[in-house]
């Protein structure tokens, strides 16, 4: 009976204890809450603090739902910014006036996303984007692609190469070039055939040979397909996108393959460069010798050059010292 009572006794400080601890006003936690919130209190009445508050809303900017477009089909979203208040407080207020090249700032997420919309094709970024994305189909060209890596690895550039099944096939050893240089890669189908005017059987045979010889060779998995000739009809599209792929077309097309002299090419393009665009080209001696001057030429018009993925995601482009204070809400690298 004695330990009995002891055991019990026990048992009721313990909880008598505990109960004690989470409702003492003094706990650590609860300190811990109050420190913060007299914290928030004080930077509020701060001038300073207040400053920021104020010229945040100039430096606002609306995040961009995706959208179909009439024309353009299938949009993507672009991603809104606003200031960090505290953050930029925290960088400033040891020097004790506000300086504008400090302001932390957070990207905004649309409501709606491209994965939201209903299959459609996709010929551009966002028109907000100051991004172009160069596509090359490569089917065949094997000479130029050498040179064609080397501009692009002078230049820091990375691109998305469209590769048709069957020349994964034939070329291992060149299409693993292409992934070791750090390029993304697509689906270009498996026999360059028109999609359109195949039957959903054989739709899902050109995608699906050529996902397994890429994952075979590459070990990825391709998520944007790139219709042969740019020949393609809605069910393509909905075959496409049962196989985790997005149907990408362009927007500029440099028209390599009628072998036009590289000076004719590279002003073509540049002349209908544009935020969002999407350059078609392939392996082929125009390409190659123009490549470098349209890398140079799509900076000057103040355009970073990126992959398909990097231009149709909705994360904002950063393209100088002032922007490179913003930083992404959701941590996401999209």
């Amino acid at each position: 009976m004695g330990k009995k009572f002891i055991h019990i006794c026990t048992f009721a400080i313990v909880v008598l204890i505990s109960f004690s601890f989470v409702q003492n006003p003094f706990s650590t936690h609860y300190l811990h809450t109050l420190k913060y919130e007299s914290e928030a209190v004080l930077n509020e009445q701060d001038p300073l603090y207040k400053q920021i508050m104020v010229s945040a809303k100039e430096y606002e900017e609306p995040a961009i739902d995706a959208r179909i477009d009439r024309v353009w089909k299938a949009v993507p979203g672009y991603n809104g910014i606003r200031v960090d208040i505290d953050a930029t407080y925290e960088r400033v207020k040891g020097d004790m006036q506000f300086d504008e090249r400090k302001i932390v700032f957070e990207e905004v997420a649309p409501s709606i996303h491209l994965d939201d919309l209903p299959p459609a094709a996709i010929y551009k970024g966002n028109e907000e984007k100051q991004m172009v994305a160069f596509l090359i189909n490569v089917a065949w060209g094997n000479e130029y692609i050498p040179d064609i890596l080397k501009t692009l690895k002078k230049h820091n550039i990375h691109v998305t190469f469209f590769l048709d099944g069957s020349w994964v096939k034939k070329n291992p050893q060149l299409a693993k070039m292409l992934i070791e240089e750090g390029h993304e890669i697509g689906n270009h189908a498996y026999s360059h055939p028109d999609m359109s005017k195949l039957t959903k059987e054989r739709v899902d045979e050109e995608l699906e040979r050529t996902n397994k010889a890429i994952e075979a060779a590459l070990e990825v998995t391709p998520k944007w397909f790139a219709p042969p000739s740019g020949s393609y009809n809605q069910a393509v599209v909905d075959r496409a996108e049962h196989f985790g792929m997005k149907t990408v077309m362009w927007s500029v097309d440099t028209i390599d393959w009628r072998n036009p002299s590289v000076d004719e090419m590279v002003q073509r393009v540049t002349n209908k460069l544009h935020p969002g665009a999407m350059v078609l080209m392939h392996p082929t001696e125009s390409a190659a010798g123009g490549l470098e001057q349209l890398i140079l030429n799509s900076e000057e018009k103040g355009f970073k050059v990126g992959t398909v993925s990097e231009l149709l995601s909705e994360k904002r482009v950063l393209l100088n010292t002032f922007d490179e204070n913003r930083r992404s809400t959701n941590g996401q690298d999209n």
